[in-house]
């Protein structure tokens, strides 16, 4: 069994409020709100890279877990924003944080590659002694590589998330996941090389809407457990109104849902690292309750996580 240890995060300084990119999309500030349940979105500065964040959050998580880099056997780096094919984020991030010799993974995957790193990470603790996770996302640099699309450019913003996955001891034990693929949508949302990003959100929402309420009671179905026994959920910033969709389906109170959406946008594969790194830092987990990662994303990909407090 793995254990989380701490989470982390880095967010840009810069910051993009409704009615600044409404007056850039010829569109209301308030309908990105609705719409969405975005108010603001951080965006990195153009120097600022994918690699620049996530080292930021690796040194943040190591911080909040009273660790160094000394005792990493394993990166893993999540990233669906790499800015070049070969090679991924993961090299550089090991190499800055002084991680030579130790075996860094790429995965490359889009809003869902955070839950995906935290179940390899799991098993791969065992052989390899504690896994630093690292989510980082520059989806501002996508949104203006193209012309804007008032669709998908009031979603997204930029940031990165990480956690420490322990093989022994920690602030929760890792003890259910379950992971699924379903490559028949891959159309449905896509980002190719030199484009914008196409999204069938209709198609998206409808999915995400049953997969993810789904995936959540197998874990938990798993573990003899109810959807309304859950302390929170922490899922993928995507879309308020998907995740108050998923609380229905579900039966769960909304505000169980830990949700940071309104300030930073849907920051892909990074969201769900963030919103535990501030849940976390806010209280974080009890001995004995149980909380949900969840996520949804491009590919389709899509799953979740059970987690339960450890006694110390």
């Amino acid at each position: 069994m793995a254990f989380l240890r701490a989470f982390g995060s880095y967010l840009p300084a810069r910051v993009i409020p409704n009615p600044e990119l409404a007056a850039r999309l010829g569109c209301d500030a308030d309908w990105i709100l609705s719409a969405s349940g975005i108010a603001e979105r951080r965006w990195a500065a153009e120097s600022e890279t994918v690699a620049d964040m996530a080292v930021a959050a690796a040194g943040d998580c190591l911080l909040r877990a009273s660790s160094t880099a000394a005792e990493i056997g394993m990166l893993i780096v999540s990233s669906g924003t790499s800015p070049r094919r070969f090679p991924g984020p993961a090299a550089e991030t090991a190499s800055r944080l002084g991680l030579a010799g130790v075996p860094a993974l790429d995965v490359p995957m889009a809003s869902a590659g955070s839950l995906f790193g935290m179940a390899l990470g799991a098993r791969l603790g065992d052989s390899y002694g504690p896994v630093l996770l690292v989510a980082a996302e520059k989806m501002s640099a996508v949104i203006e590589s193209a012309p804007l699309d008032r669709n998908t450019a009031i979603l997204f913003g930029d940031g990165a998330g990480a956690c420490l996955i322990h093989p022994s001891s920690g602030r929760a034990a890792l003890t259910q996941f379950a992971l699924h693929s379903d490559g028949a949508f891959a159309d449905a949302l896509r980002l190719e090389f030199g484009e914008s990003i196409h999204m069938d959100g209709r198609a998206v929402i409808m999915h995400a809407a049953r997969k993810v309420p789904a995936a959540i009671r197998e874990v938990l179905d798993r573990d003899g457990r109810r959807p309304d026994s859950i302390g929170t959920f922490l899922m993928h910033q995507a879309n308020q109104n998907l995740i108050a969709k998923i609380a229905q389906t579900l039966e769960v109170a909304p505000e169980k849902f830990y949700s940071n959406i309104a300030k930073y946008g849907n920051t892909s594969s990074a969201s769900m690292l963030i919103a535990a790194s501030e849940w976390s830092a806010a209280g974080g987990f009890e001995p004995g309750e149980a909380v949900v990662f969840a996520t949804f994303g491009a590919g389709f990909h899509w799953g979740a996580l059970l987690a339960v407090g450890s006694a110390t």
